[in-house]
């Protein structure tokens, strides 16, 4: 089979397609159930002409205000409309590398964290910009027919696939926000070491002139890196360092993978990172405008509730705008395997906890998807929440509320989308955010099954939403006055 025409007609026929839909606009959404609000009571959502939220008003149950009669609204019929859902974390050059025909050879043996890398190097020496559209392109679909409006979305750049997953990922960034369905952050990802050896790189030098290069252009919102695949500590902090100098000069995030070991014996990078950004003065020199991700961080699940206090007392008192993103469907698979005997086999960061205990911001991402190093999982960020209610044995309405929050709000606040973060974390103490409530000029809405034609099965609540996952069904995504998923 022709891997690279099957990719090409693909791709063509998707965008095609794709430009040739026009999202119909609305006027609002009728008999909505809201967050926060009491059971039974119905809401009018109106949209202005730009398709913000201009107007919610109490309903009456009517199918549409006498006034407005002949305007296009969606009536809910008592579904909950919510805020829409983000990626905060997600690898858009490695999604669906073990379902791709062109990599059907290189699939898993083993299972651990060696042959994923083993088995993404030799995947990435056969990047090419087809199959790296189509990939990408099937996640961004899967992603906004789930309800996803935002996302954070890594590609690599090192010495062997140079910049072809990032002019990938910027062409379909420009493709997607053309055709208003999705905001795309592209984050330039080093994976590889940045002053460590690897294949063709022995001192860092191409690696790291490929993301000076990738910092520069406009495109580019994210600088991300790994610290812990240096080969010493030094290097780790060099790494650290040097990509915080480099935000700073193109005033980008940054989005740090750090302390990814479950070993006792090794420090945690994470006070390190906070002295460094502490002392080049970032937050002051990127305008308080940009955020800070750290991602993984399972080292700190071995923290004690001091430390924990005393990391977030540190955060607050440094006024540093970090948040941590929980990545369990990763982290629960791939750490350690197989597990020695007798030893700590499986963490992830206790989002939750984080937030109403620390008052820190986090939230939950899926990080990859179909690949070696998650070969399962769902585009759909609300699954990463259904599956919390297990991994944090949260079974209240109001954790449930929360855990939505933390692949929508939160998720949101933590790439640095609509500036809530410090509020995010202030409200995070008492347990009590209201991140989900649908305010005025909001323009990106979740619509949960309108269509269900039996009345009892209509999710009402966002407790619902999460403890009864639907597969992704009968959602309708409404962004800037226009249906898009």
């Amino acid at each position: 089979m022709d891997h690279s025409r099957h990719s090409r007609d693909n791709a063509a026929s998707h965008s095609t397609s794709n430009q040739n839909q026009k999202p119909e606009r609305l006027a609002g959404i009728l008999n909505a159930s809201l967050p926060y609000s009491p059971p039974g009571t119905r809401h009018h959502i109106h949209l202005d002409h730009d398709g913000c939220v201009s107007n919610i008003s109490q309903s009456d149950h009517t199918s549409a205000p006498s006034d407005t009669a002949d305007a296009h609204y969606i009536n809910a019929q008592g579904a909950i409309v919510t805020p829409s859902l983000c990626h905060p974390h997600i690898h858009l050059d490695k999604a669906f590398l073990l379902s791709h025909p062109k990599y059907a050879h290189l699939q898993l043996q083993r299972g651990d964290f060696a042959e994923a890398m083993e088995l993404t190097g030799q995947a990435k020496a056969m990047f090419e910009r087809e199959d790296l559209l189509e990939r990408g392109q099937r996640l961004i679909d899967e992603s906004v027919a789930a309800g996803v409006t935002h996302m954070r979305a890594f590609v690599e750049v090192d010495a062997g696939v140079g910049t072809k997953c990032l002019d990938a990922g910027i062409e379909l960034k420009q493709r997607t926000e053309r055709e208003g369905r999705c905001t795309i952050q592209i984050c330039a990802f080093a994976q590889l070491p940045l002053f460590s050896a690897s294949k063709d790189d022995p001192n860092g030098d191409i690696i790291r002139s490929l993301i000076s290069e990738a910092a520069a252009r406009p495109e580019v919102d994210v600088l991300g890196s790994t610290p812990y695949v240096e080969s010493s500590r030094a290097q780790m902090e060099q790494n650290i360092d040097w990509l915080i100098a480099l935000s700073a000069e193109f005033q980008t995030h940054l989005d740090f993978h750090l302390d990814y070991n479950l070993d006792p014996t090794t420090p945690p990078f994470a006070q390190t990172l906070l002295t460094s950004l502490t002392s080049s003065n970032w937050t002051h020199q990127t305008a308080h405008t940009k955020t800070i991700a750290l991602g993984h961080c399972t080292r700190l699940t071995l923290f004690t509730p001091d430390e924990w206090q005393s990391l977030a007392h540190q955060i607050r008192e440094a006024d540093l705008p970090i948040s941590f993103v929980g990545l369990p469907t990763s982290d629960l698979f791939i750490m350690p395997h197989p597990a020695p005997a007798n030893t700590l086999s499986r963490r992830t960061l206790d989002v939750p906890r984080l937030i109403t205990e620390c008052g820190l911001n986090a939230c939950l991402g899926v990080n990859n998807i179909g690949n070696a190093f998650t070969p399962y999982g769902s585009c759909d960020p609300v699954l990463l929440a259904c599956q919390g209610v297990g991994v944090y044995q949260a079974g209240t309405t109001d954790q449930a509320g929360l855990l939505f929050e933390c692949v929508s709000s939160r998720a949101k606040a933590a790439i640095g989308v609509g500036g809530g973060q410090q509020q995010q974390q202030q409200e995070g103490g008492s347990g009590r955010a209201r991140g989900l409530e649908v305010r005025s000029g909001e323009r990106d809405l979740l619509v949960w099954a309108a269509d269900e034609k039996v009345e009892w099965r209509t999710r009402k609540s966002v407790a619902e939403v999460v403890f009864l996952y639907d597969g992704g069904s009968g959602r309708k995504v409404v962004r800037s006055g226009g249906v898009v998923g």
